[in-house]
């Protein structure tokens, strides 16, 4: 039997086959399906799931076995075979084909893979699972069918978007789902339930740059120490590891005090920023950047990120994202070190 995938909620509230066959190379919503199958499984008692990865030397007896081996405790089970290569091969055709004939009880048999052709699909193999169970095949989501698609997921968490708002959207992600699906997440966090137009996404949009590690360290050289704390709260808040924004903020001042360097020695700052391999869209970042501190004190910020990596493996008692934020304050020219090192004798 054959299901589309935005039916198949409907089909499982109303049965659930003894196999299922998933395939498609768009990963959302291969993935989206292959979740809700095991969901519904669950529900209806298959307690316990044997995942088989059916790659180059795979033996395929262990279906079989699997499919004979019955539990202590007379649990349901799901049989979660992948076979990445589209193909199981002669040898896999066989025990699917002798799976379906002789379907176990109180086990469901979830197949995936990447899309088949015309081929497979005449196969003994895919009939016989055709004829047991259900077959699900995702395809790409066209680009004019791309703005209902998000709409779709929009208006089920509570949103009303414009038909502009849709499109930015739509056009913003550029066909990727996985994208989409985030940037609905980051939005829904964003913006909460309600109407959604161009505006209000813009902003959404924008304030979601705070997860963004990158524009943490651009915020600090164009010197916005509001933006940075900002920027910092939601990584924080976001789960991101201390130690990954450490890495970017340790990496821009190490390529900041070496351009400072060269340039107090006599290098022209064009000279000394082409030597450290900036890339050309921040060049008037950096360069800008270099009037914020002296040499010195880019060198000092270095010995304030060993004594933060320090906290942060555990050799500190020091909060490790309290000295984030002092460094980063630094780099703007907004703290008490920054005074302190430009006094005589520094």
């Amino acid at each position: 039997m054959r299901v589309y995938p935005d039916r198949l909620q409907e089909h499982l509230a109303r049965q659930l086959a003894p196999a299922y066959l998933v395939s498609g190379d768009e990963p959302l919503q291969l993935g989206e399906c292959c979740d809700a199958i095991r969901a519904q499984a669950r529900a209806a008692g298959h307690s316990t799931r044997e995942v088989l990865e059916a790659g180059a030397n795979f033996d395929w007896q262990r279906l079989g076995a699997e499919a004979a081996a019955f539990s202590l405790f007379a649990e349901k089970k799901i049989i979660d075979l992948r076979v990445p290569a589209g193909k199981p091969g002669a040898e896999g055709s066989k025990a699917l084909v002798s799976y379906c004939a002789d379907p176990p009880p109180d086990t469901l048999l979830l197949l995936s893979l990447p899309k088949i052709d015309r081929q497979q699909q005449n196969s003994k193999w895919f009939k016989a699972i055709d004829e047991l169970g259900v077959v699900i095949q995702v395809w790409p989501i066209e680009p004019q069918r791309l703005p209902a698609w998000i709409e779709q997921r929009l208006k089920a968490a509570g949103v009303q978007p414009t038909p502009a708002a849709l499109q930015v959207l739509a056009d913003r992600v550029e066909g990727n789902l996985l994208a989409a699906r985030q940037e609905i997440e980051k939005l829904l966090l964003l913006h909460g339930e309600g109407p959604l137009d161009t505006d209000q996404l813009s902003a959404a949009v924008a304030d979601s740059a705070r997860y963004d590690v990158f524009e943490l360290v651009d915020s600090a050289l164009r010197g916005e120490a509001e933006r940075c704390v900002h920027i910092l709260d939601g990584l924080r808040s976001e789960g991101i590891a201390a130690a990954v924004v450490l890495w970017a903020v340790h990496r821009e001042i190490r390529s900041m005090a070496q351009i400072s360097a060269d340039v107090a020695k006599g290098m022209s700052a064009e000279h000394a920023i082409s030597r450290a391999r900036v890339f050309s869209k921040r060049t008037a970042l950096v360069r800008q950047a270099l009037g914020n501190l002296r040499t010195a004190q880019w060198l000092d910020l270095l010995d304030q990120c060993h004594q933060t990596d320090g906290a942060i493996k555990g050799r500190s008692r020091r909060e490790p994202w309290v000295l984030l934020e002092d460094i980063l304050l630094a780099m703007c020219g907004r703290s008490q070190f920054v005074a302190l090192a430009q006094m005589p004798g520094r």
